[in-house]
C-alpha cells in the first residue's frame, strides 16, 4: 500500500471519535473537494467507516452502504485498519 497523503493522515487524526463531515472539514485545512475525495479513498480502503444515527439504539451504527454524493448525511470513525496505518507513520 502507498504512503498516506497529508490530507488522508489529517482525516484519520480527526476521526478517532465519530465526527461529522463538517467537523472533519473544520479540523482538516484542505478544500472540501479534496477532503471528500480523500475520505472516500479511506472508506474504500477500509480505514474509515461511515456511520448513521440509529434512533432506536440512541447511538451511531456502522453503515455498510453510504451515498458518496451526500457525505454530510453520515458521520465517520477510524477503523482498526486505519489505526494501524495511521500509527505506523
Amino acid at each position: 500500500m502507498r504512503e498516506l497523503t497529508e490530507v488522508e493522515y489529517d482525516i484519520l487524526n480527526a476521526v478517532y471519535f465519530v465526527e461529522t463531515f463538517d467537523k472533519i472539514l473544520e479540523d482538516v485545512n484542505f478544500p472540501e473537494k479534496i477532503v471528500g475525495d480523500s475520505l472516500k479513498f479511506l472508506i474504500t480502503h477500509k480505514m474509515v467507516s461511515a456511520m448513521k444515527w440509529d434512533d432506536k439504539k440512541g447511538a451511531h451504527v456502522r453503515s455498510f452502504i453510504y451515498d458518496s454524493d451526500n457525505m454530510r448525511a453520515y458521520s465517520y470513525i477510524i477503523t482498526r485498519e486505519g489505526l494501524l496505518v495511521h500509527n505506523t507513520r
